[in-house]
This record gives structure tokens, sequence and C-alpha cells, in this order.
């Protein structure tokens, strides 16, 4: 067997497998479908979820007055504190410090409290979206596996959908099997 038959036969092998793989890649690609639904158009349309938002924004406020009526004491006391500075005794002073300090310690500690990491904020927001967010994730795959979406995108979120076509929007559909028709 000559070198250039060997070559040819080598070649012609690579070429066979090459063209094998590229065979099975638009099989593979069209088996694929894919979806999109606009999470912060299908939120806004269940009113449970509006009702947790309104629940959750008075709660805040309220918190937020609680913190801020901490801190006004502090600065009201540290105001008192600055007029009255030159006729206290070193004792006198030390004690309203601590006193300024401590009223500012407490407001601190009340929002980190309310609005930390893991605060009771972060609390109620959990207790009362996360079934809804549940519920709705439940009803996607449930219409995916219906439909044999292999991948639902969220078009409402930062993932640099530059376009999506509406035939393929199933946001309407999670609407109308959560009971909420639009």
């Amino acid at each position: 067997m000559s070198i250039k038959s060997h070559l040819n036969g080598r070649i012609l092998a690579k070429a066979l497998v090459i063209f094998c793989l590229l065979s099975l890649l638009p099989t593979t690609t069209r088996a694929q479908k894919f979806a999109l639904v606009d999470m912060e158009y299908v939120l806004k349309n269940i009113p449970a979820y509006e009702r947790a938002n309104e629940q959750l924004n008075q709660i805040s406020k309220k918190w937020q007055a609680e913190v801020e009526a901490l801190n006004t004491e502090a600065s009201t006391m540290y105001k008192n504190y600055q007029n009255e500075v030159v006729f206290l005794s070193q004792e006198q002073k030390k004690t309203k410090q601590e006193q300024i300090m401590q009223k500012e310690k407490e407001a601190s500690e009340l929002k980190k409290k309310y609005f930390g990491p893991e605060g009771e904020l972060f609390k109620k927001r959990e207790s009362l979206m996360t079934p809804i967010q549940e519920e709705v994730y439940n009803t996607v795959k449930e219409i995916s596996d219906l439909r044999g979406y292999s991948l639902v995108l969220d078009r409402a979120s930062d993932t640099a959908i530059i376009f999506g076509s509406p035939k393929i929007d199933i946001s309407n559909e999670v609407l109308e099997k959560l009971g909420y028709s639009k």
C-alpha cells in the first residue's frame, strides 16, 4: 500500500466522521424547543402578589419610621448636649455621651433587625412571596413539560434577549393556568 493511498484513506475516514457529527447537529438543534415568559408581567397580574407587595411596603414604612424616631431622638440628645456642654462636669459629660451613643446603637440595631440581610423584612418577604413564586414556577414547568420546551427564559430579566418572538411567549398561558385570564 502506498503512502498516498494510506493518506487518502485517513482523510476519507476523518471526513466521514466529521460528516456524521455534522449531520447529527441539526437534528439535536431542531429537537430543542424554547419559550419566553415575562415574569414581571405575570406577577403584576396576580392580585395576591400585588397585595403582598403592598403589605411589605406598609411594614417597611412603619419600621423605617421607628428607626428614624430613634435617630431623631439621638440627634436631639446630641444637640442638647452641645448646648449644655459648658455647664456640665466631666462625669455628666461622660454620662450624656454614653446615653447618646446608646441611643445611636439602639437605632442601628433596630435597623439591622428589620432591614438586615436576615432581618424581619427579608423573612416577611420570603413568607409572602415564596408560595406565589413557587406556584408560578410549577405552572411554567407544567407547561414546559406539556409542550416539550427544553428552555424557558424570563423576558423581564437582564439576560440580554435582543429579540423574542411573541409566538414563543407563554406568559398569558401561565396566567390562564393559574386562573387569571388575560
